[in-house]
Formats: C-alpha cells, sequence, structure tokens
C-alpha cells in the first residue's frame, strides 16, 4: 500500500488541546495520587429517574427498533416548540423551526461547512468553544475572533468589528451563559447582536447549552426573545446540561426556519436521526416534572458557592460565574494559564484548563469545572489557593 493522503480539509482541523491534558490527568491517577478533575465539561449528576424510566420502556417497544424519521420524531418537535413557549414565551413552527440534533456538538460543527464558502468570515467568540473552529476549518472559511474581556463582563463589542470585516462576515457564534467564563448575557446585549447582524446580514448562532443554569436568581434569557431574533438566527438547546443527558447525545436547534432546514438537509445526506428511544425519552424530558431541572440548578449554585468562597477566604481572587458550571479563575501574575495549569497538576493534583485552550484572549486564566461534590470542590480551592500564593503542597 501506498502512502495515505487524507484530503486538505482534514489537515485543517484545529488539534484537540485538552487530550494531553487529559491523559496526564490519567497517568497521576493510575500512579495512586488524589487527582481532583475539574478539567472537564463532563455533567457528574445522574439522569432523572423518569428519563430513564422514559427510556427503558419505549427501547422494549419495537417501534422504536426501526429506523426513525430522517428530521426527528414530530411529536419531539412539538414539545421543543411548547418548551421555548413555556420557559421563553417564543412561538416557533415545530415543523419548519426546529431541528432535531444527534448532539449539541452535530450543530454547532456543521453549521460552518452549511453556510461558509472558502474565504467567508465568521465571527467567533475569543475564548470560546473549541470546536467551534473545527467546523469553520472543515469550510475553509475564516475565522475571526471577537476578544471577550473581562472590562466588558466577557461580551464581545460589535463596535470594535471593523466594518469591512462585518460585511464579509456570513456567520456569528454566541454563547450565553458562556463557556468558558461563566458570564451571563441579558436581553439589552442580545437586542444589540441582532441589530448588528441584521444591518450586515450575519446570521447568528446562539449556543444556549447552559440555558437552564442561571444564579442568584436570574433566568438566563433566550436570544430568541428579541424582536426580529427568528429572522437573523438560531439558538442551540442541549438536554446534555439541563437534564444531566450528555451520554444521550440529544439537542434541538431553534430558529430562522431557512437555516433550520438546512441543518435538516444535511441531515438526510449524513445521519439517519437519533434512536427512537432517545428521542421519546427527550419528550419525556421536555414535558415531565421541572423540580430535577431545579434542583441540579441549585446545586451547581451551591457548588459554586462553597468553591468560590473558599478561593476568597483564602486570599485567591475570584469573580463568581453568572450562570454555566464553570469558573473562570485568574493565574498568578507572571505564570501562562498552561504553565499554572501543569504545575497545578503536577504538584496539587487538581486538573484544570489552561484558558489558551479557548483562545489567545484566555491567557492569563483557567477553566474549571464545578463538576464534584462540594467537599472536594472545597479541597481543590484549599490546594489552588496554595498553587496560586507558591506555597508547599499539603496533601
Amino acid at each position: 500500500m501506498g502512502t495515505l493522503h487524507p484530503a486538505d480539509r482534514i489537515s485543517r482541523l484545529p488539534k484537540q488541546f485538552f487530550a494531553r491534558l487529559t491523559a496526564e490527568a490519567a497517568r497521576y491517577m493510575e500512579q495512586g495520587f488524589d487527582v481532583i478533575n475539574l478539567g472537564q465539561g463532563n455533567p457528574d449528576l445522574p439522569t432523572p429517574s423518569h428519563i430513564v424510566e422514559a427510556l427503558q420502556q419505549a427501547a422494549e417497544d419495537p417501534a422504536t427498533h426501526r429506523y426513525p424519521p430522517f428530521r426527528g420524531l414530530p411529536e419531539l418537535k412539538r414539545a421543543a416548540a411548547k418548551w421555548y413557549a413555556d420557559r421563553y414565551g417564543v412561538d416557533l413552527d415545530p415543523e419548519r423551526e426546529v431541528a432535531i440534533l444527534p448532539g449539541g456538538k452535530t450543530g454547532l460543527v456543521e453549521i460552518s461547512p452549511a453556510l461558509l464558502n472558502p474565504g467567508d468570515v465568521c465571527l467567533v467568540p475569543d475564548p470560546g468553544y473549541p470546536d467551534y473552529l473545527s467546523g469553520i476549518a472543515w469550510a475553509g472559511a475564516e475565522m475571526v475572533p471577537m476578544p471577550l474581556r473581562a472590562e466588558r463582563r466577557f461580551l464581545p463589542d460589535f463596535a470594535d468589528i471593523p466594518s469591512d470585516v462585518a460585511d464579509r462576515a456570513k456567520l456569528m457564534f454566541l454563547n450565553y451563559p458562556n463557556n468558558p467564563t461563566g458570564a451571563a448575557a441579558d436581553l439589552a446585549f442580545f437586542e444589540t447582536a441582532v441589530r448588528f447582524a441584521q444591518r450586515h446580514e450575519i446570521v447568528v448562532f446562539q449556543d444556549f447549552a447552559y440555558g437552564a443554569i442561571g444564579f442568584d436568581g436570574k433566568v438566563p434569557p433566550s436570544f430568541l426573545q428579541v424582536p426580529g431574533a427568528k429572522d437573523v438566527g438560531i439558538e442551540l438547546y442541549s438536554f446534555s446540561k439541563t437534564f444531566n443527558m450528555a451520554g444521550w447525545r440529544l439537542a434541538f436547534a431553534v430558529g430562522r426556519a431557512d437555516v433550520i432546514q438546512l441543518l435538516e438537509l444535511v441531515h438526510d445526506h449524513f445521519y439517519c436521526s437519533v434512536f427512537s428511544a432517545v428521542q421519546r425519552a427527550g419528550i419525556a424530558a421536555l414535558t415531565g416534572p421541572l423540580e430535577p431541572v431545579e434542583t441540579m440548578r441549585r446545586t451547581y449554585e451551591n457548588r459554586r458557592n462553597a468553591f468560590c468562597g473558599e478561593l476568597r477566604r483564602l486570599g485567591y481572587p475570584v469573580q463568581p460565574p453568572e450562570g454555566s458550571f464553570f469558573c473562570w479563575l485568574p493565574v498568578p501574575p507572571g505564570e501562562t494559564s498552561e504553565g499554572f495549569a501543569e504545575r497545578v497538576l503536577e504538584t496539587f493534583h487538581v486538573v484544570v484548563a489552561p484558558g489558551v485552550g479557548f483562545g489567545p484572549h484566555g491567557e492569563g486564566y483557567v477553566r474549571v469545572g464545578l463538576l464534584a461534590p462540594e467537599e472536594r470542590l472545597v479541597e481543590a480551592a484549599r490546594r489552588l489557593a496554595m498553587a496560586y500564593h507558591n506555597e508547599r503542597p499539603k496533601i
């Protein structure tokens, strides 16, 4: 056999930055160290029992063993539309304005090659979820970062985008509540985003994966609550975070009808939808009791308070997140995010994600996932504070 020459699009894909970190953490655990892994975004709470039971019952129904409709179960689309009507007052046509996705990552990666040609511009938050870049690279398009800075509450300043760049842009990613910063956006910000998109004819993709996780009594708004938002963009909603269904691979996108139908066209060619039993479980999630969702949200808020409270008590400067299940911590003066993450793992056995892995403007921070019991988060805060103050480990 001769040498394999992959397609050029494969070589354009960004490196998976966190693979090495995961491997390093596993190595320390194999050596018997007490590692606290807060470097990933994998929910640790169980899926609510009524959703699991719905899956079990559906899996026993032979009707679910056949290929599902390519574009998803109509009853799941109706449930998603009702979820938006009840929670956000947003009216959606289930047939034309809802797309069922095999996981949220599928939608946010495939939107770029569905919309962008080589040379087209996509506006991306920096720091931001790394997989936004994967679809842009696959499309051969140009990524233009929108810096997220602490002085602007980690919201992009559209006035900083040169008008010629904005005119060339065809797609823009937003993500609030935000990964990795934990920042939240209000309707005033989304109104500004809609006006900007209208002016420059940009499709907005608002990643609402953490939409159910807001703190201090504030409910994160939907982008689609803004008048005109459905004319410019779509919003992605994930079952992974709201219902702790990360391994189930189920999500939906809602909003602008022609963009939704474009996503469904891609699915017609690449997928055969999602196992019908999982979709039925998704219906149970959207139409079932909301107490588990509130319990989940309150758990993360309590974890945030315990973790950030301990950090502050020990003199580590931290701004508690407004939403999501992430904390965005500054590294000690003079250190890089990658160097601090490596030192914390090697010396204090805590896994955090270096901010530079989310983009150049993530330098100077590390991301911490609130994905462990409170007592472990308090212990992690103690170790991180020792690292921040360059103290000797006491573990």
